[in-house]
Formats: C-alpha cells, structure tokens, sequence
C-alpha cells in the first residue's frame, strides 16, 4: 500500500513570518533618561496588586539589551517583529513636551531592525497609559481620543517610512474588562459603569489615531483585538444565549463599532442600566476605513448559563482538553473557525496573526544552553496549520507573530508564566533559545512546507 503524499503546507508568498513583544513586559528602565510613569509603573508598586510583588523595573532589560536581542531576532530568521511604544516614554505628561530621549530609543530600535532585515510592526498602545493622563481621568475622559492622536502624530512624524505597519490600540476588551470593570489590571478600577464607557473612548481614541494617521502618514495601519470562539456546553437554549452574550461581549464589542459603527444590541442587555446612549457622530469617528486587522488568538470557550459578572455565564473545563498553565485549553480548530467567521462577518480585509502562543512550564534555568519544550512546538504546529486551512478557504491571512519572543512580565502574574520561545533566565537576564525557537526558525526558512515534518521528539 502506498502512502498518500505529505499535504504542501507552502504559505502564500509575501507571508510574513514574526514574533511579538510589548513595551511594559520587557524593556525594565520605566523610568529612565526622562520617562514619565505609567498607570502599570502604578498599580505594580501597589501592595497586592501582583503576584509575589513583581513589577517591570528590571523586566527583561530589553531597554539596554536590545541590540543583542535584535540580534537573536536576525539569528532566528524573523522576517517581522511587532513590538509596543511606551507612551511616557515618548510624551512624560502624556501630551505636550516631547521626551527625545524615549523618541531616540524607539528610533534605534527601529534602525537596528531594518539593518537586519527586519521589518517593524509598531503598536501605540498595549495598556501601559501615562499616569500623568490617568490622574485626569484616563480613558473615561472623552479628551483621551485628541491625547492619543497627538501621541500618534509624534510617533509618525518620527518614524513612519521606516515604521510601514503600525497598530493603534492593543486588546481594546482586556484594557476595559481587566482594568475597568474586574480590577486585576491596571488601572485596578472595578465598575460596571466605567467598562462600557471606558471602552467606548479607546474606540474613539482609535478612530482619531486613524485619522492623524491618514494626514501624517502614507504606509498601513490597523486594530488588534483578542477574540475566541464561544461554544455552547450544551443543547439547551439557556446555554445558547449564554453563547450569544459571550460572543458579543468578547468578539463583537470592538471589532463591530470599528468596521460596521454599531454596538451588538446584547451589550445594552449585559451592562443594562449601566450602558450609556453614544452620540451618533462618535460612530463616525471610530468607523475609520483599516488596512489591516490584527487577532490575538490563544484559546476557545465552551460556555454555559451561570451567575459571573456581567455575563451570567460560566466556562465549562473540558475534561479531555490540554490545558496550558494559564488555564487555556489548547484547541486550535478553534482558530480557523474564528478566521472564517471573521471573514464572513466583516469582508476581505487582511489579517495578521498578532498574538499566538502558550505558557507551558519551563525550568528557571536552561540546562546546558537548551531548553526543552515539547507542549510549545506542539501549539505553535497545529496553530500554524489551522492557519493555513484557513488560508485555504480563502481568508486573507498576510503574517503569524509568535507571542512571544521572551518570557516576559506577564502583567500582575509577575513572572509566573512563560510564554517566550527564548528563555530568559530572571536572575542572570541570559536569552537561551528554545527548542521551539529553533523549530520556529526551521518553518520560517521553508515558508511553511517544514510543517508536515515530524516532531523532533
């Protein structure tokens, strides 16, 4: 009997094959050469706020190790690196005077990158907003959409040409669920009346990034939002609506406003009395045409009626499932099923993979210059494969960027969770690339076709 031929997992030409990091979970030095704090420099020096009191004052030290981390990028094959801005960094006060310093440092970083054959995908915001502008209400102040653009607006002036692909917000829902209505982020707020409205401001804080954008800038520039398919534990209709309230909530509640300029009615629902009434005119301003959309993608849901806050709802564990030590279970279908609903319900706009990947246990210390990581490789290889099954049924589907390139501060779980594909020791600060680095890097340089190889364990 013969065996049937490998399937020819080639992706498209032009793919672009990257890694990701954010601003406030690697480089240390927050405050450093005249940076202003951040409302995380904030909450992490707060008691309580995160597990074992860590904080990002050293992090990864990627603020002073950057050339050397460039350098592993270049080592690696990565053909894109996405990567966040501190705000303060840039604007100490959040708006007004210019920090050139912090300007310089992002300026070096993205020279460095291009010398090595590396494009830049810039995102302005992943949570880390300027104290000096939470102090005057942060993103429930309908001011912060004007703060954001002329904070946009430096950063173009600076570095758009070299800079051709740039992300205005990252993960609107985390921003408002986690640090406005629940509280284990930053800014730590725990109101049902806040989310809404704070979630509301970054969509037109988005919209008027788009627009200075469009005035400043001549390259690409879209959204990034987390999202996961909702499946229901069961047959019955409680559970069913259980699915919708979930699904709007998470999936709909910023991608909808943004690319249709409407709210899913089910939020009204969710937040009730709590849900404000916009004024027309903000859903012209958010609804700015995008070039590009980026997804997050790490687990799915399987939901049911419960009694959690705001939903009514409870994840169900499924006793079969891989789950990662952050308490997601591995189901990569899960990702070619919300690339196709993506495509269905908002069109042929481009999509990058932003965000993909898993925190399995890894040893403190690389033993003999190499960490072992079976569980990753595995995730990293079926995500990748139902990437390309979606590309196949014809969603556009342009780049996949690892998350994440270190193990890193992973935001008020300290650095409990590794996620990296290189290991960083925390007592020394020294990069081991693990074995799904270098299994990583050997998909990179086939484009792809390296994924019908074996394991190699």
């Amino acid at each position: 009997m013969s065996s049937s031929p490998a399937k020819d997992f080639r992706f498209p030409e032009g793919f672009l094959w990257g890694a990701a990091t954010a601003a406030h979970q690697i480089e240390g030095s927050p405050l450093a050469d005249g940076a202003g704090p951040s409302i995380w420099t904030r909450f992490a020096h707060t008691p309580g706020m995160t597990l074992n009191g860590d904080t990002g004052d050293v992090a990864c030290d990627h603020y002073h190790r950057w050339k050397e981390d460039v350098r592993l990028m270049r080592d690696l094959g990565l053909q894109a690196y996405r990567f966040s801005v501190s705000w303060s960094r840039i604007l100490p006060e959040g708006i007004g005077r210019v920090n050139q310093a912090g300007l310089d440092f992002y300026s070096r970083l993205v020279d460095e990158l291009l010398e090595n054959g590396i494009e830049p995908l810039l995102t302005l915001y992943h949570w880390d907003l300027p104290a000096a502008l939470d102090d005057r209400g942060g993103w429930l102040n309908r001011d912060c959409a004007d703060w954001f653009a002329e904070y946009g607006t430096t950063l173009y002036r600076a570095l758009d040409g070299r800079v051709k692909k740039w992300v205005t917000i990252n993960e609107p829902w985390v921003v408002t669920d986690g640090g406005y209505l629940h509280g284990a982020l930053a800014p730590g707020h725990r109101s049902r009346f806040e989310a809404p409205i704070a979630a509301h401001n970054l969509m037109r804080a988005h919209g008027a990034a788009v627009q200075a954008y469009r005035a400043e800038g001549a390259h690409e520039i879209g959204l990034v939002v987390n999202i996961e398919p909702k499946y229901p534990a069961s047959d019955a209709s409680e559970d069913a609506g259980a699915v919708r309230r979930a699904h709007a909530y998470m999936n709909e509640q910023f991608l909808h406003p943004a690319l249709l300029g409407t709210y899913p009615p089910e939020l009204k629902e969710i937040f009730g009395e709590a849900w404000p009434d916009f004024p027309a005119e903000d859903f012209q301003l958010i609804r700015q045409p995008l070039d590009f959309v980026g997804i997050n993608y790490y687990t799915r849901s399987v939901t049911a009626d419960g009694d959690s806050y705001p939903l009514n709802t409870q994840v169900v564990r499924q006793p079969l499932g891989t789950y990662t030590e952050t308490g997601w279970e591995v189901f990569p279908q899960g990702l070619t099923e919300l690339l196709l609903w993506f495509k269905q319900t908002y069109g042929d706009l481009p999509v990058y993979i932003t965000e993909n990947g898993a925190a399995f246990f890894d040893p403190p210390v690389a033993d003999a210059g190499r960490v072992r990581d079976p569980l990753r490789i595995d995730y990293l290889r079926k995500h990748l494969s139902a990437i390309h099954d979606a590309i196949a049924a014809g969603v556009d589907v342009r780049g996949y960027m690892a998350w994440s390139l270190l193990d890193n501060l992973e935001w008020s779980l300290g650095y409990s969770k590794r996620f990296g594909i290189i290991h960083v020791n925390y007592g020394t600060l020294e990069r081991t690339p693990k074995d799904s680095a270098r299994w990583y890097s050997g998909i990179i340089r086939s484009h792809g076709r390296s994924l019908s190889d074996p394991l190699p364990y």
